[in-house]
């Protein structure tokens, strides 16, 4: 693998974390994308280059993402929190195999340097470890009660599907420290990244998405792609989603 990152489209790194055959990405996008017309770009900020365009959603697909993560977290609940640690296991094995060229992508597409981007990813991989031994120790407490041959329990439930908006500058780990950690607890999680980040997003969600799929736990890992005023204020206030984990400015 070499060392530096080519600043023309790198097309080849695309393909190799599947965006190339995403049916969100716009491999030619020809400038006119904005988000009025459906498709934003993600640019390059060292060279100002578009990378690639990515389509947005619309209200009715969000509604189908929150129905998804709904039916996903009815299902997710019911699963042995180990059980749940072991996909979460998994799904930072298959994040080792990928760190490189989605450390490149993270790179790329916010201006890091090529070691942060990696990083950034090492960081995810990190708290997927962290989650698995987690995912043993949801303790409960015991209390004695007052009525005779009884005692009382302390049990942890699941909140639901959780929602994550994170910010241009870490578009991979801020997720990672929620979605691992979430997983492990039994919620289903509806990530909502920066629009200067989409990329990274695509191909991080497609990679937990696809071992859980895999390991027969669908809609555990949603991602939804939009505006503000059509995704982001709706999700913020979707009183289905009873949490929301936001990274951003102080506008956000």
């Amino acid at each position: 693998m070499s060392t530096a990152i080519s600043h023309a489209v790198p097309t080849a790194l695309l393909a190799q974390l599947g965006l190339t055959d995403h049916e969100r990405v716009v491999l030619e996008p020809v400038g006119d994308e904005t988000p009025e017309t459906g498709v934003v770009l993600s640019d390059n900020p060292a060279t100002g280059r578009p990378i690639a365009g990515v389509r947005l959603d619309t209200e009715a697909n969000y509604e189908q993402v929150l129905s998804e993560a709904i039916a996903g977290f009815d299902r997710w609940r019911r699963v042995p929190a180990p059980v749940r640690g072991q996909v979460v296991r998994a799904i930072g094995e298959e994040l080792r195999r990928y760190l490189v060229p989605l450390g490149e992508l993270v790179a790329l597409e916010v201006g890091k340097i090529r070691a942060e981007g990696i990083g950034e990813v090492q960081e995810t991989i990190d708290i997927a470890d962290f989650a698995v031994g987690l995912s043993r120790q949801l303790y409960g407490k015991t209390m004695p009660s007052e009525r005779p041959e009884h005692r009382m329990l302390e049990q942890w439930l699941p909140l639901g599907p959780v929602g994550v908006i994170t910010a241009f500058n870490f578009p991979n780990a801020v997720w990672g420290w929620n979605a691992m950690l979430g997983a492990v607890c039994g919620d289903s999680l509806i990530w909502k990244p920066s629009l200067l980040a989409p990329l990274t997003a695509i191909a991080t969600n497609a990679i937990a998405e696809r071992v859980a799929r895999e390991m027969g736990h669908e809609g555990v890992f949603n991602l939804v792609i939009g505006t503000d005023d059509v995704v982001g204020e709706r999700l913020i206030h979707d009183g289905r989603v009873p949490l929301i984990s936001a990274t951003g400015s102080c506008r956000m």
